[in-house]
């Protein structure tokens, strides 16, 4: 039986190494996919999640995490997202994180600036009020390919449609979402 995240959390403020052991059982296999669906090596993955929990440690006190799941899962995108870019520095194409990072950078630039840092909790909670506003099936693929890192076959068997309808699907919610941002005031 996993602990509870406020029990885990208690751990870390305590800095009681058990904190870590707790927080591979829980969250382990779900940081683990986050970071294979971006990295495709199991030992990769692995690093990278002992890294997050590394980052977790050192993070945690002073920073309280709301939701233990998406604090965890963020700092695995993060970090495994670092070593693609690390490990596929100077190659062009190949493969399925290349593409999706072409997708999304339609939308979100790579680069930041001090004001964009300023605004981006404001876009968050942006992309946060379109994702609400559409429906779940739409709302699951769009998460599940730029949070999960999910191909679009994998989405497709997921929500029983065919590749295409999938991909047409994220490249409308991409649209919808540049102009939803630009309406906003977000400079895209």
């Amino acid at each position: 039986m996993s602990m509870e995240d406020n029990e885990i959390l208690d751990l870390y403020r305590e800095r009681n190494q058990r904190a870590v052991i707790e927080t591979n059982a829980k969250y382990g296999g779900y940081c683990g996919k986050i970071a294979m669906n971006i990295l495709h090596s199991r030992e990769d993955a692995e690093e990278c999640v002992n890294d997050t929990f590394l980052k977790a440690w050192n993070t945690i006190p002073p920073t309280v995490p709301e939701i233990l799941s998406a604090f965890l899962g963020r700092i695995t995108r993060n970090i495994s997202f670092n070593r693609y870019k690390a490990m596929h520095a100077g190659k062009r194409g190949g493969g399925e994180m290349t593409v999706i990072l072409d997708e999304i950078a339609e939308i979100v630039s790579g680069g930041e600036t001090p004001e964009d840092a300023l605004s981006r909790r404001e876009l968050s909670r942006a992309i946060g009020e379109f994702l609400e506003e559409q429906t779940a099936e739409k709302r699951g693929m769009f998460i599940r390919r730029y949070w999960y890192s999910d191909s679009i076959s994998v989405i497709a068997k997921r929500y029983k449609k065919t590749e295409n309808t999938v991909s047409v699907t994220l490249n409308r919610l991409r649209k919808q979402l540049r102009g939803y941002l630009t309406e906003r005031g977000f400079n895209i």
